[in-house]
């Protein structure tokens, strides 16, 4: 899964929360905890920019120890990955369509982030591409 780091710094009487990998994402709260809880929606909606734009989601950076970061569901961290992949090898998604052997329609709806896409699919459309989706259990690592 994808983790960002954030930064939280304090703004008048608030909190403002920045990416340094995503800067479009900006947000802010009264408190430093309602802020934080605000950080994954703006993270959200910042990669959903980067997929109307067809550009590839720059890759998080390192979380330095003490460090907040937000996680990104795993769906979602698949979806980044896969439009990462798909730019890097100069795949279109009619071409990815060709390649499953399905609509291009239905490769819309794997690339819709408000679209659940199973798992099994997913690792198909990496395949498709010459990637193996992969997992792995790491002990869990404090994020908001």
């Amino acid at each position: 899964m994808l983790i960002f780091p954030v930064v939280v710094e304090r703004d008048g009487s608030g909190y403002v929360v920045s990416f340094p990998d995503i800067p479009e994402a900006l947000t802010s709260g009264a408190s430093r905890e309602e802020a934080l809880d605000m950080a994954r929606d703006a993270l959200e909606t910042a990669i959903e920019f980067y997929f109307e734009d067809n550009r590839a989601v720059p890759v998080p950076g390192k979380v330095k120890s003490g460090q907040d970061a937000i996680e990104l569901p795993a769906s979602l961290s698949a979806k980044v990955l896969l439009l990462n992949e798909m730019l890097a090898q100069g795949i279109t998604a009619a071409e990815l369509a060709r390649r499953l052997g399905t609509s291009p329609q239905s490769v819309q709806r794997i690339m819709n982030l408000d679209h659940t896409t199973k798992i099994d699919t997913m690792a198909d459309a990496f395949r498709a591409l010459g990637r193996r989706l992969d997992f792995q259990v790491k002990r869990n690592i404090p994020a908001v």
